[in-house]
């Protein structure tokens, strides 16, 4: 499992390939896959998971509400180019977010010292699992880390990350020197 806060990963389930964009959850056991990758205890057994059309159609909604949030977050810069034009508006994004969000219970819990804890308050997978990721959503907007978000500018990266270093310009190693060799090719092959 990746160091990324949650929400960031969930956006990343988008990339950007020499063939185009590939979508993890395009299908059912990518899903599955990646929700396995997660730990969303204690909203979800991911160990136990197994993804249906149903779940899938949620999931995605929700990450393309998370990504029209990121695409104002990072404003006025321009959001990433994999589904900048596909993104529902920023007022239905976050309304989706928040509904996804709603059947979860946040309560104090105080045994030696105060500790939050949130319970999900309905069964099912798809509502466990879209409230777990979206409650994430909001923990990660609401944290002053989220002012450090950027848009990697490296041809063909849609991805968001958090800028950790005053000169971190791209998401990767890997995009700075795609980033760099593209300029050079510029600079010189005009």
């Amino acid at each position: 499992m990746s160091d990324e806060p949650p929400a960031l990963r969930l956006a990343g389930t988008i990339r950007a390939g020499r063939t185009g964009l590939t979508d993890r959850f395009a299908t059912l056991e990518g899903l599955t896959a990646w929700v396995r990758e997660q730990d969303l205890s204690p909203y979800l057994d991911t160990a136990a998971f197994t993804a249906d059309e149903a779940v899938r159609a949620q999931v995605v909604e929700l990450r393309q509400a998370v990504r029209a949030l990121f695409a104002r977050l990072v404003a006025p810069a321009p959001p990433s180019r994999a589904d900048a034009d596909a993104l529902p508006p920023f007022d239905q994004a976050l309304a989706l977010l928040n509904r996804a969000a709603s059947p979860v219970l946040r309560q104090l819990r105080w045994q030696d010292e105060p500790r939050e804890e949130f319970t999900p308050t309905v069964d099912g997978t798809a509502a466990r699992l879209t409230a777990a990721l979206a409650d994430a959503a909001i923990g990660f907007f609401t944290d002053p880390i989220a002012d450090q978000v950027r848009v990697c500018p490296a041809p063909r990266c849609v991805l968001y990350f958090v800028k950790r270093h005053p000169r971190q310009e791209w998401c990767s190693i890997a995009c700075g020197n795609r980033a760099r060799a593209a300029r050079h090719y510029h600079q010189h092959h005009r």
